[in-house]
């Protein structure tokens, strides 16, 4: 009999070769750019970044549970990060913040604080999965363009949509940006599709993403040897420094006990991360066509310790990230062997390939993250929470537009707040069904009460039983109800005199006894 060890290793081998090998390479032609642009987005070196991804490959994969997702720095932190490294005034104090916030996640795990997020309705997180997608889909943009300079969309493309000096900013947009970048993305983004629809099935064992960034590459050699006139920027390719792992700077502990700032910007670096970690990981098992659940408070504590160790090597704060983890569901991946070796290959990348990644086109990148975010966004998504009805469509719309104009986690709880507001809302419609009918020259009024009734009630069924005309008969059954809340027997008992004033016979069914004070 095999035991359950040889089966499990056998099982991680036989998953790695088949499936999970060629989704590390994908995940990490997903992850590369973005460890490089939050890092410049962050203000931070774009060390940073790397580290960040290459220990949230080779370090959290190994501690979590989840199969699927999968760690690195995350783009909503970038804002954060930024004014951290501003009002702390060191790189080597934030990295000791990053350090902390690790340490406050983990016993947040081992407090079992984790499963908060299972009250976050499906219609948010579905909301927040789309916003990501169009994001991405939206910082792609200036690269497939080759848009060179900074602030796209606040500068030339803005000022043309409003009509501010719009043959000036036309001739600058045009000077800005490249025409064999353009080429290069069309056609990048026509031979992604072709591959994934004609030859991905028959070639499995090539990702449709390394085929992509392949074929650009040659493109664009192919464009400086043949086609000067159209070829390439060195702004439009990826640039890593040769000596990345010489910059590294350290934490500087002996800052620890001498600036508020460095806990104050842990507790939020903490809280951040831990709910967009939670998120991520509830959406990402969602995913998992095995229906595999992630232990939260397990991914707190994986989490807390990777960001421990990304704070003490100079890295950026890490979460496990929706954007990754999806192209890593996407492509196939079955294990957590596909995330530990995307950061495996970031690691190859620093210490021996970095001329290679240098000639990579930033436009190709964005091509594939352009295809991840509209597998977040998928029109055939948001066609089927419209058809779930306004219950489901309205808080997800409302979360999609609230994180495109402030950040994920104020979104967020912008869409909670609108989803509770419905449960406040039906549930105070329904805290009870009203039957009438006519015997004789009496009229009957049947209140039978919900298996919940509480204080929210108390305003319709006061208006209910106000309602009530002389000489009618009234029976109030609580038979179904688990909780009736005390206001509301409170008001049965006040009826009482009222309907006898009234002369209304009232009768009362599984409804307890409430003993009320008079004010006097």
């Amino acid at each position: 009999m095999i035991s359950l060890s040889k089966r499990k290793f056998r099982f991680y081998t036989l998953s790695f070769f088949k499936h999970d090998f060629k989704a590390s390479i994908s995940v990490f032609f997903v992850a590369l750019p973005l460890c490089l642009g939050i890092s410049l987005a962050s203000g931070a070196p774009i060390y940073s970044g790397l580290m960040a991804g290459i220990i949230g490959g080779l370090v959290i994969s190994l501690l979590s549970s989840s199969q699927l997702s999968v760690s690195g720095p995350a783009a909503g932190l970038t804002a954060i990060c930024a004014a951290a490294i501003t009002k702390l005034g060191a790189l080597e104090i934030f990295f000791l913040s990053v350090s902390i916030a690790g340490l406050l996640q983990f016993l947040l795990g081992i407090f079992k604080l984790g499963g908060f997020t299972h009250f976050i309705p499906s219609a948010v997180i579905k909301g927040m999965l789309a916003a990501i997608g169009i994001i991405l889909i939206s910082k792609q943009i200036p690269a497939l363009v080759g848009y060179d300079q900074p602030e796209f969309w606040s500068n030339e493309l803005f000022n043309i949509l409003t009509f501010d000096h719009v043959f000036t900013n036309v001739t600058s947009l045009y000077k800005h940006t490249s025409f064999g970048v353009i080429l290069i993305a069309v056609l990048s983004l026509l031979m992604l599709v072709l591959w994934k629809k004609y030859m991905a099935k028959k070639i499995g064992f090539l990702p449709t993403s390394f085929i992509t960034v392949l074929f650009g590459v040659l493109l664009a050699l192919g464009f400086r040897e043949f086609l000067p006139g159209i070829h390439l920027k060195p702004t439009q390719f990826v640039n890593i420094p040769a000596d990345t792992i010489s910059q590294i700077r350290l934490p500087d502990f002996g800052a620890l006990f001498h600036n508020a700032f460095i806990w104050q910007n842990a507790v939020v670096i903490c809280f951040v991360a831990s709910l967009e970690t939670l998120l991520s990981i509830e959406a990402i098992d969602k995913l998992d066509p095995y229906n595999r659940i992630t232990p939260q408070n397990r991914e707190l504590m994986a989490q807390g310790a990777g960001n421990f160790l990304s704070g003490l090597l100079g890295g950026l704060p890490i979460t496990a990230v929706i954007v990754r983890s999806s192209a890593n569901a996407e492509a196939g991946a079955r294990t957590k062997l596909s995330a530990f070796f995307h950061g495996f290959w970031l690691l190859m990348v620093i210490l021996f390939a970095v001329k290679v990644v240098n000639l990579i086109p930033y436009c190709v990148l964005a091509v594939i993250l352009i295809r991840t975010g509209y597998n977040l966004a998928k029109p055939r998504m948001i066609l089927a929470v419209y058809r779930q009805g306004k219950e489901q469509f309205l808080p997800f719309v409302i979360t999609v537009v609230a994180i495109l104009f402030t950040d994920l986690l104020i979104g967020v709880l912008i869409g909670i707040g609108y989803s509770i507001y419905f449960l406040v809302k039906h549930t105070y419609r329904a805290g009870y069904t009203l039957k009438e009918r006519n015997e004789g020259h009496l009229k009957h009024y049947t209140i039978e009460l919900a298996m919940n009734v509480s204080f929210l009630n108390k305003k319709r069924i006061l208006e209910a039983l106000d309602k009530i005309p002389e000489y009618a008969v009234v029976e109030i059954t609580g038979t179904d109800s688990v909780y009736i809340d005390n206001d509301i027997l409170e008001i049965f008992h006040d009826f009482k005199s009222k309907a006898h004033n009234k002369h209304i016979q009232l009768i009362l069914k599984d409804i307890p006894e409430v003993e009320t004070i008079g004010l006097h």
